[in-house]
């Protein structure tokens, strides 16, 4: 058994293949990190998260967090609104200016998504979905 049949090596590629386009069909033309673009998935899909939630979440380090949400604030594609019930903590939401991009970038994302599975049937991706949330609650109750 070669580097190569090692499931972890082959999520790794798959990782880095998928990622790999987003500079030129995302990041550049929307001026975009992918980290940035990781985290304002999360605040999209979740508005009034902190930033803890979106490293956990995510699986990016905290400092990758905080760094991403910096770039969205200087942006002003990100707002950050006092926790009413703890003070220490920010609730994320994102600008209009931020939604108008999470929605362009969003639909990318989604064009990329049935690019990659267009050969993968429904059955198939229904399968593979499952088996990534195993794996996510796999990797989050061994290394949490």
């Amino acid at each position: 058994m070669g580097d190569d049949d090692l499931l972890i090596f082959k999520l790794v590629r798959v990782v880095n293949f998928t990622a790999r386009p987003f500079e030129q069909r995302v990041g550049k033309p929307l001026q975009l990190t992918l980290n940035e673009w990781r985290v304002m998935a999360m605040v999209g899909a979740q508005p009034g998260c902190n930033a803890s939630q979106v490293a956990e979440y995510s699986g990016l380090d905290k400092m990758a967090v905080s760094r991403a949400l910096a770039g969205l604030q200087r942006a002003k594609r990100l707002q950050r609104h006092e926790d009413p019930t703890d003070q220490r903590r920010s609730r994320l939401y994102l600008s209009a200016a931020g939604r108008s991009v999470y929605e362009a970038a969003l639909a990318r994302a989604q064009e990329r998504e049935a690019e990659l599975f267009a050969n993968i049937t429904a059955h198939e991706r229904e399968q593979l979905s499952a088996m990534l949330d195993k794996l996510i609650a796999s990797v989050r109750m061994t290394d949490g």
